[in-house]
């Protein structure tokens, strides 16, 4: 059964073109480490709610716009496999300098996912 790493990121709208940057470098590490896919997509329609949102869910500031992504894989497994191989690919860990991220990393949300409806 596929299975999905999701994650929920506060973006600097001025640091988009370098997260876009990053993100694209990155998702070329995941692909060749065998993730099936890798979506990043930043909102477009996506307002506070009453009692919660994705602006919510990151204490989004003014001056930030929410990127929603994903990663799929074969299975639970397979992921286990790939994040091995990602997180000690030299590449990657050029990227993940706290002082250079374009976004505040103690803001994302991530998980794991089981897929349960596949249509």
């Amino acid at each position: 059964m596929p299975y999905v790493d999701g994650f929920i990121v506060p973006v600097p709208k001025k640091n988009l073109k370098a997260y876009r940057k990053m993100a694209q470098k990155a998702a070329k590490v995941w692909r060749e480490h065998g993730a099936l896919e890798v979506r990043e997509a930043v909102a477009d329609d996506v307002k506070p709610g009453k009692w919660t949102s994705f602006p919510q869910s990151v204490k989004l500031k003014s001056n930030e716009t929410v990127v929603f992504s994903y990663i799929v894989y074969k299975s639970r497994a397979q992921r286990d496999r790939v994040l091995k191989k990602v997180m000690s690919d030299k590449r990657l860990a050029d990227m993940m300098s706290a002082k250079d991220m374009p976004f505040d990393g103690k803001r994302m949300i991530y998980g794991g996912f089981k897929i349960f409806v596949n249509v």
